[in-house]
Order: C-alpha cells, then sequence, then structure tokens
C-alpha cells in the first residue's frame, strides 16, 4: 500500500532521517518504534506530504491517508460534531446539517466506546476521550492507509483495548496501519510486523513480531545494552510535620468521603478506571477544584483555593499534557524552566538578568540530561526531553506537594527511566509526591502504596507484595473492595 525507501532529511546540520524506509502492506499493522529523536515523527511528516524529503522515494497505491496524531489537534471550543467534521459534513444548500453529521458519526463514535454527546464542547472531555475524539475523526474520513502515533498514550487500559480491537479489525478490511508506540508491549501485541529508527536510519526492517523478542527491540532502539527497568520503589524514609491530607474530602461526582494522608518522602499513586475518582485526589491537592465539603490540608496547614494559590503554598502539577498544560512551546526552553519561581511566584524579588536565567536553567538542564540548546523554543525539543523540561520548571520553584498526572505519557525507554530517577529523587529530598498514571507497571515501579478507586471512593490499598500489575489491575475492575 505504501513504500518509503533511502529517506534523507536535514534540518540546519542535523540529519533528522538518512537513509530511512518502510513498507506497508494491505491488510496488516504494522509497528514503527524507537527512541525520541530517532526520527519517526519526521518520517510521518514525509509519509503524509507535510514535509518534503530530501532524498529517497515514497509511493503510494491508493489514498487518502489519514493520521492521529500524539499530540492533540482539538478545537477545544467546538462540539464534538463539529471536531469530527473540521472541513463541513452533510448538509444543503452550503450549511452543515449537525443532526445528518451525528447520525454518520454515530456508529464510529460507538465503536471506539466513545459515549459522548454529539453536542458537548470538545474541551470539556477528558484527555482520554479527546483522544479517541482524534481517532474517530481519522477513520470518518474511509482512509486506505491510517498512522497511529501514540493513539493509546493518554488512554486507561479499558479504552487501550477498545483502540486495539479497532485497529485489528480495520486491518481485517484491508486497511494498512501504521502504529507508532512507545509501549513495546502492545506493538508486540497488535502488530504483525515491526521495524525500528535508530539515528534517523531503519535498523530493523518488517520484521516478523513472532521472531523478536521485547528484550532484542530494546536492543536495536537503543544500539547497546538496554537499561534495566527501574527497580522497584526503596522503602520511604517518612519526614513526619510534611503531610498531606486529605480530611473526609467530596466533590460532587467525583469523590466521596476521601481520608487519605500521603507523608513527605513518600511516592502515593492513585488508580481506577475512567470516572473512579483518583484523578480527583489531584485535581483538589493542586487547586483545580474545590472540595463541597471536607478539606485538603498541604504540609505547611494551606488549604488550596485555586490552582495558582497551590503553586503559591508549594505544590507543583506536572502534566502528561506537556504541550497543552507543561510548556509555553514558541517560548526558549530557559524561559520555561525559569517561569514558575522568576515569574509565577515572584521568588527573585527583581527580575534576574536574561543571562543569569538562561545560566540557572542551562544548570538544570545539564542535572536532568536534557537534549536541547536553552536558547531554542521548547516545541523543537523531543518528547522525552520536554517532559524533563516540565520537571526542571518544578524543580527550578522547589515545591514541598509535587503532583504528577501521566508524567511519561509518550516518552521512550532511556528518558521514561531517567524521569523516573528523577520522580525518586523529588521523593528522597522529603517532598510529598502523588502520581497518576495509565501505565500499571510505573505505579508498580514508583510507588510505596496505591490507592485504588471505585465510585470516589478509596476501595483498596495496595503495598508490598500485593502492589503489583495483576492487583491493581483486579482491584480496578473487581467491583469490591479486595480483603
Amino acid at each position: 500500500m505504501l513504500t518509503a525507501t533511502g529517506l534523507v532529511k536535514r534540518f540546519g546540520g542535523v540529519h533528522a532521517l538518512n537513509g530511512a524506509g518502510i513498507a506497508l502492506e494491505r491488510g496488516q499493522v504494522h509497528g514503527l518504534v524507537g527512541e525520541n529523536g530517532a526520527g519517526k515523527s519526521t518520517l510521518v511528516k514525509i509519509l503524509c506530504g507535510i514535509v518534503r524529503q530530501d532524498a529517497g522515494t515514497v509511493e503510494l497505491e491508493a489514498g487518502p491517508i489519514a493520521i492521529v496524531s500524539q499530540e492533540l489537534m482539538i478545537f477545544r471550543d467546538l462540539t464534538v460534531v463539529e471536531n469530527l467534521f473540521p472541513h463541513g459534513g452533510p448538509g444543503r444548500a452550503g450549511l452543515a446539517d449537525r443532526r445528518a453529521m451525528a447520525r454518520r458519526a454515530a456508529p464510529v463514535l460507538a465503536e471506539l466506546g466513545l459515549e459522548v454527546s454529539p453536542y458537548e464542547r470538545a474541551g470539556a472531555l477528558s484527555l482520554a476521550d479527546q483522544q479517541l475524539l482524534e481517532i474517530c475523526r481519522a477513520l470518518l474520513t474511509e482512509p486506505r492507509v491510517l498512522i497511529l502515533d501514540e493513539p493509546t498514550s493518554a488512554l486507561p487500559r479499558a479504552a487501550v483495548e477498545r483502540v486495539e480491537e479497532t485497529t485489528r479489525r480495520l486491518a481485517e478490511r484491508g486497511l494498512a496501519v501504521l502504529y507508532i508506540s512507545h509501549y513495546l508491549e502492545d506493538v508486540l501485541r497488535i502488530a504483525q510486523r515491526v521495524s525500528v529508527l535508530r539515528g534517523g536510519r531503519t535498523v530493523l526492517a518488517g520484521e516478523d513480531v513472532s521472531r523478536v523478542s521485547l528484550d532484542s527491540l530494546v536492543a536495536a532502539m537503543l544500539g547497546e545494552a538496554a537499561p534495566e527497568a527501574t527497580a522497584k520503589a526503596p522503602a520511604p524514609t517518612l519526614r513526619k510535620g510534611r503531610t498531606l491530607t486529605l480530611d473526609h474530602v467530596t466533590v460532587p461526582g467525583v469523590l466521596r468521603d476521601v481520608l487519605c494522608n500521603v507523608e513527605g518522602g513518600e511516592i502515593v499513586g492513585v488508580a481506577g478506571l475512567q470516572g473512579a475518582g483518583h484523578l480527583g485526589v489531584l485535581d483538589v491537592t493542586c487547586g483545580r477544584v474545590r472540595p463541597s465539603s471536607g478539606r485538603v490540608l498541604l504540609p505547611n496547614g494551606v488549604t488550596p483555593r485555586s490552582l495558582r494559590h497551590a503553586v503559591g503554598a508549594g505544590v507543583a502539577y506536572v502534566s502528561g499534557d506537556r504541550q497543552g498544560r507543561g510548556l509555553m512551546l514558541r517560548q526558549r526552553l530557559w524561559e520555561n524552566i525559569t517561569a514558575v519561581q522568576s515569574v509565577a511566584l515572584g521568588r527573585d524579588g527583581v527580575l534576574p538578568s536574561q543571562r543569569k536565567l538562561a545560566e540557572r536553567a542551562a544548570a538544570l538542564a545539564e542535572r536532568l540530561r536534557i537534549r536541547g540548546n536553552v536558547h531554542s523554543p521548547a516545541s523543537s525539543l523531543s518528547g522525552g526531553n520536554q517532559q524533563k523540561a516540565v520537571l526542571a520548571k518544578w524543580l527550578d520553584a522547589d515545591p514541598s506537594v509535587v503532583v504528577l498526572d501521566d508524567p511519561t505519557r509518550g516518552v521512550d525507554v532511556r528518558a521514561r527511566l531517567e524521569v523516573h530517577d528523577l520522580i525518586q529523587g523529588l521523593a528522597a529530598d522529603g517532598k510529598v509526591v502523588l502520581i497518576a498514571s495509565t501505565d500499571l507497571l510505573e505505579l508498580v515501579a514508583l510507588s510505596h502504596r496505591v490507592l485504588v478507586f471505585q465510585h470516589g471512593r478509596i476501595t483498596s490499598e495496595l503495598e508490598g507484595e500485593r502492589l503489583t500489575e495483576h492487583d491493581i489491575s483486579l482491584a480496578m475492575n473487581a467491583g469490591f473492595a479486595l480483603p
């Protein structure tokens, strides 16, 4: 269906691609993996005609090609149905017929299990539902080649399974599907063939997945011995007097009489199915939502009244939606890293010179191994380096409470391990760390204990030998509290 060979693309003096290629076959899911900066995004842009290659060829048997990008392309102030038909849908006399559009979209929405009103504002949807909306929009173009770029990075497990099942059905109908993901287990499960990019080159080309192991895939990506997976979090050194307290907190439709404490030095995960209430704990802690009853007490005794107030009281909010909530993409990297302390908190009194701010940012960037020039815009960084930049911004502000929402969404194996090291370092420094992740293995690797939610309540608390992916999944899905 599509063949690309010998692709070369330079940006300035840097080779983004240097001899890359891929071949997509009708009726197959083809996985594509590689580290951040390996050239995956540039390859996709060339395949879609967004960027022209300097050398090499792309041959397309039949179109159209549809792409679902890793970063959301949602019109937040338009309705669901208006997002699904951005160039106009069914109608007469040049006027869009929203009811007809909703009828046409209904089967695709149902196929992905996206249970929302077609007239709801897209910006009001959860991040997971916005990602599913993107996939629905692509399918409505009836593509022959479908490119899914990190389609499940923001989704809970149940939604991931829906997307994977839909992807398999599309391939069975004769589509060629290019499936790009940092979740290597997902790629091996769903794809028939897999290719690996490293340093702008294709180092593994269309290998049958039955001949590929997880270890060999990681080794091909890194070109060296694969880094070991993050070890189980060491026992915390608790700092008494640095406690975050949720005291019988209720938020209508979200949380019901939640009571819990998180000590300084402790990493506590929160987990649950979509709508279970676990993300509500993050929201009330960082002041984005105020409880209708009960109270939240930060380690300094302050009750957060708003996000701005919480930040001023020492709360850091690190979102996996780095482009929507984490970074000012057009601003230089040093401006992003120093934004919280120097501007939002005003802790420096008289604003230091740009040179001093850039020097401070450069020191943090070096400490966090951020690969990029601090004078370049944040948009120029790879996804993993952007996520480390978000963490750097909050490290510069020296918070007492760190709230993490999918902190390694869409980052590669190496960057993921580096971010995990940073998070464990925050706890070792005595900070309160709260984390939610759609990747249960991440919760197991990082958390000292995990609070599992159902219907707005804590139904299970897992730690020690019970803190496993299996037990978290069971506690989330069982419909009852684990003993």
